[in-house]
């Protein structure tokens, strides 16, 4: 009894592994075999990949999702560096395109000075603006120039529009400049376009000038230009000064409203031309004296 159950179970294991490897090595030698001589698998093998396909595009599905994660992020942080630096590249040549055109506007207007100074035949020295007032209604400005380089209070100030002001006050490196809109700073001129000689005076505006005590039939238009006039040697004949912009004539009073706009730009420039100084004009007479008076009365009593 005991033998049979023995042998029952023996019969019920099967081949033993030898056997098995030797058989499905065989089988596989003989299946490799046949479809490499008559390619009797390739049908098979085509089904069993469509079947396998989907089962390996699952199993390969977290690696390419993570790897298509990682690229996303690291391609999203290569695309904000890469902004980045693009924005700041941006900057930086904005940055030196608007440094390129004030330098070219410099150059323009230093240009304009010299050939201003060869044409005109006007002397001097070439000048930078440095410091303007810190009181808002004052219109004075400093330049570089000083006793240093032999400025003095008097000489004119001009840009290659027109005047500009007049030296106040003189320091070791530095001078101080009185522009013509300062209120009541006076200037002589007269009317291009007629000869008509007046005053034109500041108005405490960069903005605006004033001709005082004008009769209002006098032969002035706007749009006229002012140029200065020479008279008291303070100011070179024939600079552009102002331009008219508003005349109000009124028949109630004996004279007109003028009203000018200053040709010179110190809030637009930062380069100036200082003149040189005029020649001095002789001593004015003293009205009280009258010499020349006396005597010939008494030679017309001596006739007498």
């Amino acid at each position: 009894m005991i033998e049979s159950a023995q042998s029952f179970q023996v019969s019920s294991r099967g081949p033993t592994p030898a056997a098995r490897l030797v058989f499905f090595g065989v089988l596989s030698l003989l299946m490799m075999f046949v479809d490499a001589r008559f390619h009797y698998l390739e049908s098979t093998r085509s089904v069993v990949a469509v079947l396998v396909s989907p089962l390996q595009r699952l199993a390969t599905l977290p690696s390419v999702l993570l790897q298509q994660g990682g690229d996303f992020f690291v391609m999203q942080s290569s695309l904000i560096n890469k902004n980045n630096e693009l924005q700041r590249q941006r900057e930086r040549d904005a940055a030196q395109l608007l440094s390129a055109q004030s330098l070219r506007q410099e150059n323009q207007q230093l240009r304009s000075l010299l050939a201003l100074s060869q044409r005109e035949q006007f002397t001097g020295q070439f000048a930078e603006i440095v410091y303007t007032a810190r009181d808002a209604f004052s219109m004075k400005l400093l330049i570089n120039k000083g006793s240093s380089e032999h400025m003095q209070a008097g000489q004119v100030v001009m840009d290659e529009q027109g005047i500009i002001g007049q030296i106040t006050r003189v320091y070791p490196w530095l001078s101080e400049v009185t522009l013509v809109t300062e209120k009541d700073h006076a200037v002589p001129v007269q009317v291009l376009r007629n000869g008509i000689r007046s005053v034109v005076f500041g108005a405490g505006d960069t903005s605006q000038l004033a001709i005082r005590f004008m009769p209002v039939s006098t032969d002035i238009q706007n749009g006229d230009v002012l140029v200065t006039s020479g008279i008291d040697g303070i100011y070179p004949q024939g600079i552009p000064v102002a331009r008219v912009t508003k005349i109000e004539r009124d028949a109630g009073y004996p004279f007109a409203r003028i009203t000018c706009l200053p040709l010179g730009g110190a809030d637009r420039h930062r380069h100036l031309l200082v003149l040189s100084v005029l020649p001095k004009l002789p001593a004015r007479p003293d009205e009280q004296a009258a010499p020349g008076v006396a005597p010939v009365q008494e030679k017309k009593a001596e006739v007498r």
